[in-house]
C-alpha cells in the first residue's frame, strides 16, 4: 500500500517540501520532485512503478515521432492511432481482463481460467494524462517535451498521481520549466490541503462507517436505514474524492504548480447537465475534449449527438471500475441527460428551481446507490428497501437508531453544510480564522488517523 497517512504528513511531505525550498534551481527541484514521486509510488507499487515509467517513455517517443513527422499528416495519424491503442490496451488488460473473462465464461458456458491481475494504483489517471499529452502534441495544443525526465515528472508528480485530478500537460508546461514560489502561495496551499484533509478524515471517513454498515446489511435493512445509508454514501463519495482533489491542489501550490479545480459544489445543481459541469470536472472535460468532440460532438445531427453522448457516458461509467454496474451508472446518467433535452429551456420561477434541485438530488442519490452496489441484483434489493416501506418492527428501529450516534449526526450535518458554498464562506471570512481552523482540523485529523480509525479510499482502485 502507499505511505500511511501519518507517515506522509509527518515525514514524507515535510522532507520533500523543505528540500524543495533549499534546492536553488528549477532543474534540480524537478529532479528532486521526480525522485520523491517515484519513491512515493514505488513504496506502494514496487513492480508497477516500472509500468508507469515505461508508459511515460512510450508516450514520450510517440510525441517525438509526431513532432518529427509534422509535415507528413498521414504518418502522424498512424502514430496517434498506435499511441491510443497502446494506452487503452494497457488499461483494458490491467483493469478489465478479469471482468471480460468472467463475462465471456458466463455467456458461453466456457471455463477459461480468470487471470488474477493486480490493478496498478492510479493507472486510469496517469494513462489519461499521458494520452492527453500525445493528443495535444498532435493537435498543436502543447509543445513536444524533448526532456524525458520532465515529462516523467508531469505524469508521476505525487500530489495527483494516484487520485487525480487529471492534469493536462499544457496547464503546467510552463511551470515545469519555470515557476515561482512565494510564502503567500505556500500558505494558500497549506490551507487548501488542510481543508481537503478535513473533508476526507473528519467527514468522509465517518459517513463511510454508516454507509458500509447499511450496505453490508443488504436484504435486512428497513426503509429509513436504506435512505440514511444512501445519503451517507452520497456524502462519502463527494467528500472522499473532492477532499483528495483539494489536497492535490494544495500540494501543487506548495511546490509552485497550479492545478485546475475538480469540483464546484455539484450538489447545488438543478440538472444532470449542470451536475456534470461541477462533478469531477477534469474527467468530464477529458471525455469532452478527447472523445465527444472527435466523435463529432453535436455537429452531425440530433441522432448522432445522442449516440455520441451515450458513448461518452458509457465510457465515463466503465472508467470508474471493472463492474457492469459502473457501465449501467454511466448509461443512467446519459439517459437522464437525454430526457432533460426534451424540457424547454426557459427562465423559470423559484418553485421550478426548487423542484429541479430536488429532482437532481434524488436522481444522483439513486445513481450512487447503483454505483455502490456490487451487482445489479443488489441494486434492485436496495431500491426495494428504499421505496417499499418496511421497518415497523423493534429490531429495525433499533438498527436505525444505532446509526444515529452523536459523531455520525455531526458528520452528516457537516457534510450537508460543507457540500454547499455556505460552509466555505463561513471559514473564509478572515485569513487568521482560516489558519486557526486549519490548524485545529489538522490536529483532529492526525488524532483520528493515529487512533487507527476507519480510513477507506474509494478512488485508489481507479
Amino acid at each position: 500500500m502507499v505511505f500511511s497517512s501519518l507517515t506522509f504528513l509527518c515525514i514524507f511531505l515535510p522532507a520533500v517540501l523543505i528540500l524543495d525550498r533549499i534546492i536553488p534551481s528549477v532543474r534540480l527541484k524537478n529532479a528532486w520532485l521526480l525522485l520523491a514521486s517515484l519513491l512515493f509510488y514505488a513504496y506502494g507499487e514496487p513492480v508497477y512503478v516500472l509500468l508507469m515509467i515505461a508508459s511515460a517513455f512510450l508516450n514520450y517517443i510517440f510525441a517525438l515521432l509526431l513532432d518529427f513527422l509534422k509535415d507528413k499528416p498521414a504518418a502522424r495519424k498512424v502514430v496517434l492511432a498506435v499511441s491510443v491503442i497502446v494506452n487503452i490496451g494497457a488499461l483494458v488488460y490491467f483493469k478489465y481482463t478479469m471482468l471480460l473473462t468472467e463475462s465471456f465464461n458466463s455467456l458461453t458456458g466456457f471455463d477459461i481460467p480468470v487471470p488474477q491481475i493486480t490493478l496498478p494504483l492510479g493507472i486510469s489517471f496517469f494513462t489519461f494524462q499521458a494520452m492527453s499529452y500525445v493528443i495535444d502534441v498532435y493537435r498543436g495544443d502543447a509543445g513536444v517535451q524533448k526532456n524525458y525526465f520532465r515529462l516523467l515528472l508531469y505524469i508521476s508528480f505525487f500530489p495527483q498521481l494516484i487520485a487525480g485530478p487529471i492534469v493536462r500537460y499544457s496547464d503546467i508546461e510552463e511551470e515545469i520549466n519555470k515557476r515561482k514560489q512565494s510564502p503567500e502561495q505556500t500558505v494558500n496551499g497549506i490551507l487548501r490541503f488542510a481543508a481537503g484533509l478535513a473533508k476526507k478524515v473528519l467527514i468522509a471517513n465517518n459517513v463511510a462507517l454508516m454507509a458500509d454498515t447499511v450496505f453490508g446489511a443488504l436484504g435486512n435493512i428497513d426503509t429509513l436505514s436504506a435512505w440514511l445509508g444512501a445519503i451517507a454514501y452520497m456524502l462519502q463519495i463527494y467528500f472522499d474524492f473532492s477532499g483528495y482533489s483539494d489536497m492535490a491542489i494544495g500540494l501543487g501550490l506548495m511546490f509552485g504548480f497550479h492545478f485546475r479545480e475538480n469540483f464546484n459544489y455539484p450538489y447545488i445543481s438543478g440538472s444532470v447537465r449542470e451536475f456534470w459541469r461541477r462533478w469531477h470536472i477534469s474527467l468530464s472535460t477529458w471525455f469532452k475534449e478527447y472523445l465527444y468532440i472527435p466523435l463529432g460532438g453535436n455537429r452531425k445531427g440530433k441522432v448522432r449527438t445522442i449516440i455520441n453522448k451515450f458513448i461518452v457516458f458509457a465510457c465515463t461509467g466503465i472508467w470508474h471500475g471493472a463492474n457492469w454496474t459502473f457501465l449501467l451508472w454511466g448509461l443512467y446518467h446519459g439517459t437522464l441527460l437525454m430526457l432533460e433535452e426534451l424540457v424547454p429551456k426557459k427562465d423559470r420561477g423559484i418553485g421550478f428551481k426548487i423542484i429541479a434541485h430536488i429532482y437532481l438530488i434524488l436522481a444522483v442519490l439513486i445513481g450512487f446507490v447503483l454505483f455502490r452496489c456490487d451487482s445489479i441484483s443488489d441494486f434492485g434489493v436496495y431500491l426495494k428497501a428504499m421505496f417499499v416501506p418496511t421497518g415497523f418492527d423493534l429490531s429495525s428501529k433499533m438498527f436505525f437508531l444505532s446509526l444515529l450516534t452523536p459523531l455520525n449526526i455531526t458528520a452528516l450535518v457537516a457534510g450537508i453544510i460543507f457540500s454547499t458554498p455556505v460552509g466555505t464562506k463561513l471559514m473564509a471570512n478572515k485569513k487568521r480564522t482560516g489558519m486557526g481552523l486549519a490548524l485545529v482540523s489538522v490536529v483532529l485529523c492526525m488524532l483520528s488517523l493515529s487512533s487507527g480509525t476507519y480510513n477507506p479510499f474509494i478512488y485508489f482502485r481507479f
